[in-house]
């Protein structure tokens, strides 16, 4: 066994990017040449006092890079020949760390589509700089997007503002409402990339405490007095990693609160199109005065159009601070993706791909529910693209370390923890394998990890 000490002592990324790029730069650098044996993550976790599951997901994305790869019982190894640049879709561990749709509705429609994009009289605009809200007909296919999916009623081309998918529009919403050194809120487990913009932006994030419901309304008003707060970011929809709905009663509460302490809204609304039917309205409409929504087109439709759109208050303040993020971070949004969009949205194809997204979605939650019974947390809609399965922390981190040894990629289950008081357990993401019958194969292995008398052993998972 390769005797392996890697430095992650240097840089701000995550500590599980630090390892990995810690152990491409030995493979890089002859320290570690093929076929060397690394450390078993337990004890590598244990020697650079970093959690397994922190190890587990630094291997899986070494192995996704073609630097390792790794053999149920006999270990993980230096690959024989590095691929830094290899692609997501190589083979590998089973991905459901990665909450992405299913994607074949999209691979299946984007020919025709394009095809009548050619055809577009405004495409030549796409190959210019674009105004930083973006083109009007991409601003006017993202109210409409709005509008009709989220039932967004506000929503209108005059108010939307184009950005580059979900991660840009949080980046530039806290950009607009928060400098560096501030207080941020957000729920006590929150979406992995939330922490991620405040890590690399110098924000501090405070976790709420969270119930069955979501956001607890007592512990949102002594944390905003407390630390002085002045913006909350939530996902109110399919909660990230949770799956937790709030209901209309509960959103109330929350808004105020917001109003008793002057707190603005970030609405992350990644979600909503696979709400029931009847579902709460949006904050945006519901607070509109201290609402900024946040929402994309990367859970519905297509994660590589990388579109997303701002729906600030009436405030135009906060709305020149957006613009002058663009300018600052982007010059101005991309116009060929949001083109296709505004195409698919005037055709029917984003509804078609939307629909046959959130069909596939409703079959696999279901699947997981018949697999996982009581592990598995009832989501907070009838389908979604993850699921939550509760339990203590280390076990959560057993199940990950466990599933990865079944090559099982699971998201680390410390990833989504902002605070102490946050639930612990397991996301499961159900869109990144494309056939259903290897992500029933993938559930059922998970299930007889959790079980004492199921069938794991028999498997080498244990």
């Amino acid at each position: 066994m390769k005797d392996w000490q890697p430095d992650i002592s240097k840089g701000s990324a995550p500590v599980y990017e630090r390892l990995v790029t810690a152990l491409e730069g030995d493979v890089r650098d002859g320290r570690l040449v093929p076929g060397d044996r690394l450390p078993p993550q337990r004890d590598l976790a244990h020697r650079l006092s970093l959690s397994v599951g922190t190890v587990s997901r630094a291997y899986v994305e070494a192995e996704r890079r073609g630097f390792i790869s790794s053999h149920v019982g006999r270990g993980s190894f230096v690959a024989d020949r590095a691929r830094p640049h290899s692609s997501p879709h190589d083979t590998g561990p089973l991905d459901m760390a990665h909450n992405v749709p299913p994607l074949d509705p999209a691979e299946r429609w984007i020919g025709e589509g394009l095809s009548r994009v050619r055809q577009r009289a405004d495409l030549g605009t796409a190959v210019n700089y674009a105004p930083p809200e973006g083109l009007a007909s991409i601003r006017e296919a993202g109210a409409s997007w709005l509008k009709r999916r989220h039932g967004v009623r506000r929503a209108a081309a005059d108010r939307v503002i184009q950005c580059n998918g979900g991660q840009h529009g949080l980046a530039l919403a806290f950009a607009a409402l928060a400098r560096p050194g501030d207080t941020i809120l957000c729920e006590a487990a929150t979406y992995p990339g939330i922490r991620t913009l405040a890590d690399h932006a110098g924000y501090r994030l405070q976790g709420v405490a969270m119930d069955e419901r979501g956001i607890d309304p007592e512990a949102l008003a002594r944390c905003a007095r407390e630390t002085g707060a002045k913006v909350l970011v939530i996902i109110p929809t399919l909660q990230n990693p949770t799956t937790i709905t709030l209901d209309a009663a509960r959103r109330a509460e929350i808004i105020e609160v917001a109003r008793a302490h002057d707190l603005m809204i970030v609405e992350d609304d990644a979600y909503r199109v696979f709400a029931d039917a009847g579902a709460a309205d949006c904050f945006a409409d519901l607070a509109p005065e201290r609402t900024l929504m946040v929402a994309g087109v990367s859970k519905a439709v297509a994660p590589g159009l990388r579109l997303g759109f701002l729906l600030p208050p009436d405030d135009e303040d906060v709305r020149d601070r957006l613009l002058l993020g663009i300018r600052a971070f982007g010059y101005s949004p991309p116009s060929l993706g949001g083109l296709v969009f505004s195409q698919w949205e005037q055709d029917g194809t984003a509804d078609r791909i939307a629909d046959d997204v959130i069909t596939e979605s409703e079959a696999r939650t279901q699947l997981a529910a018949s697999i996982l019974g009581k592990a598995m947390a009832p989501p907070g809609a009838g389908r979604s693209l993850h699921v939550w399965m509760p339990m203590p922390m280390l076990d959560a981190q057993r199940l990950s370390a466990r599933a990865l040894r079944a090559s099982i990629a699971l998201t680390p289950p410390d990833g989504p923890i902002v605070d102490a008081v946050a639930p612990s357990g397991v996301r499961l993401c159900l869109g990144g394998l494309r056939a259903r019958d290897a992500l029933e194969q993938a559930l059922r292995d998970i299930a007889a990890m959790l079980s004492p008398t199921g069938d794991s052993a028999a498997r080498g998972i244990i």
